[in-house]
């Protein structure tokens, strides 16, 4: 990969979704959370701190129930947009008992062990950056929890649009290999990768694009340019209804995809190869036969 920057994610369309408040986390994103903190049962590892990354995008119900396998544990949230912050770290706030513990006693400030990162990842205009973010932002020995979109997310939606010559409904997301590779390259070590498919099922067009539109938006650089009329959403609610099974719901396919990986202790570079002058290679061999017996 020479350019881990999607080629399909408009740059400016990204940041200006990524500054945009978002009030509550989308159902689905919940429900991602909810799984991928099952996965936490494969992880021995206690961490002593973690942090939220992004948790109103991400699912603000994970706060509970990782407050719940990690009790001991002290939270930070990490969120772009201000008001995400405030809703986050108010969520974020231990019992008072625990709270006034840690006053009399106060712990040393310290990395987290631990960086939780859901569904956010697939909406990054720069992934590359965004996972050396999180790997500047764990200590050493720590571990990354994440899960994102996968290739196969609305296939139904893009063979739909595609057929009816609309340019693309969303911009391409990144295979689960790939996300492995960009571990390695940022510094993580022993990424394991995992996917599953969840299909969600809706009564009406209104209630699908009302979905979608909890999810994110569509960052294509090719998408539709300017608003459409009331004519188009018409066509876009009766072309819906082709995604329509026997009992008469629509429903869309969502590939996830989970990944985890641990920050290593920093090993020192070994140059693959060392070179010598002339005189310096003389100058090492004369040494080498002082050095000998007499």
């Amino acid at each position: 990969m020479n350019d881990p920057r999607p080629p399909t994610i408009d740059p400016v369309a990204a940041a200006r979704w990524q500054r945009r408040p978002q009030p509550a986390s989308a159902w689905l994103h919940e429900e991602v959370a909810r799984r991928m903190e099952q996965r936490l049962d494969w992880i021995v590892r206690q961490p002593r701190r973690w942090l939220h990354w992004e948790p109103v995008r991400g699912g603000l119900q994970a706060q509970a129930l990782l407050a719940q396998r990690y009790p001991a544990a002290r939270c930070e949230v990490r969120a772009l947009v201000p008001q995400e912050q405030a809703l986050a770290a108010r969520h974020a706030q231990r019992p008072w008992w625990r709270s006034l513990k840690s006053a009399l006693r106060p712990e040393p400030a310290s990395a987290p062990e631990l960086l939780w990162a859901n569904m956010s990842l697939h909406m990054s205009a720069d992934p590359q950056a965004l996972i050396g973010q999180w790997h500047g932002a764990l200590a050493v020995d720590g571990f990354l929890m994440f899960s994102c979109l996968g290739p196969d997310t609305l296939r139904e939606l893009r063979a739909l649009y595609q057929a009816l010559g609309w340019p693309a409904p969303a911009h391409e997301y990144t295979d689960m290999h790939d996300w492995g590779d960009m571990l390695v390259s940022a510094g993580f070590a022993e990424p394991v990768m995992d996917m599953e498919r969840i299909e969600l099922s809706f009564e009406t067009p209104q209630r699908l694009l009302q979905e979608l539109r909890e999810l994110g938006r569509n960052l294509h650089p090719g998408r539709f340019a300017g608003l459409r009329g009331r004519g188009w959403q018409e066509r876009l609610h009766e072309a819906l209804g082709r995604l329509a099974g026997e009992d008469g719901r629509l429903r869309l396919s969502f590939e996830i995809i989970y990944g985890h990986a641990f920050k290593p202790q920093r090993r020192l570079t070994v140059a693959p190869e060392t070179r010598l002058s002339l005189d310096e290679m003389r100058g090492s061999l004369r040494r080498g036969r002082g050095a000998g017996p007499g």
